[in-house]
């Protein structure tokens, strides 16, 4: 357990010296707020659907969430190009403990991302429908956290170079973040769309946020929470075979 304690204070440490990259991550929640929550504003309410900045903030605090996690899963990349890994995992430790430690350490580093991005969606008027509901929204945030650092992790450690990762980006988590339900109801889509959200892992993060913090969902809260902590155990494992296979 000391080495999953180690490797955990290491990673919040790394990235908190890091001050631009918090500020730098911030700019792209607070973009799609304030451009899309107030753009598209009007038209949500108009068609009877009620606050859109209340409908939008859960899926922005999610993408917050997803893109701090997936990032933090692969400093793998960078941690083997520049020797950092090998100093590492040349310790007579399991690798499981190490890769677990990393994990926690970028899911706990997410978590809190999410968190101050849900204080900045208060001042473009999002407001909560029970506080008393808010600790529930921070597990479900922490699990995406774990899920997601879990799946970068065993991404990273596929990969050889930074090249692929934008291929990653482009192909996989982007169109996870928008057929998640983030931006858009889930109701009355078509059956391809239906087939695509329901299997996309974030969906179920994104609707189990929204429905803590403002009481609406598509799915019950149960079957998000057993969904995402079942996903997150798997990608665990799954992250830590990989990572037991790196070549160093």
């Amino acid at each position: 357990m000391r080495v999953v304690y180690v490797m955990c204070i290491r990673q919040l440490k790394r990235y908190y010296r890091r001050r631009s990259r918090i500020i730098g991550s911030l700019g792209q929640p607070l973009l799609f707020l304030v451009a899309l929550g107030f753009g598209f504003g009007p038209i949500y309410q108009k068609a009877g659907q009620g606050n859109y900045i209340n409908f939008i903030a859960p899926g922005v605090i999610s993408m917050s969430i997803l893109f701090t996690s997936i990032f933090s899963g692969t400093e793998i990349i960078w941690d083997r190009q520049f020797g950092f890994l090998k100093e590492t995992l040349v310790a007579p430790v399991s690798r499981f403990q190490i890769m677990f430690g990393r994990t926690l350490g970028g899911a706990i580093v997410a978590t809190i991302q999410g968190l101050i991005v849900l204080t900045l969606t208060y001042i473009v008027g999002f407001r909560m429908q029970n506080i008393l509901l808010l600790p529930v929204a921070i597990i479900i945030m922490f699990l995406i956290a774990m899920l997601f650092t879990s799946f970068g992790t065993a991404i990273g450690s596929l990969l050889d170079d930074m090249q692929g990762f934008q291929l990653i980006m482009n192909f996989l988590v982007m169109p996870m973040f928008f057929l998640s339900g983030s931006l858009f109801p889930l109701n009355n889509l078509p059956v391809a769309l239906k087939v695509i959200t329901a299997i996309d892992p974030l969906t179920y993060g994104v609707d189990g946020i929204r429905s803590a913090l403002v009481g609406i969902s598509h799915f019950p809260l149960s079957l998000d929470l057993f969904i995402l902590t079942a996903l997150s155990l798997i990608l665990l494992g799954i992250g830590s075979y990989f990572f037991s296979k790196v070549q160093i």
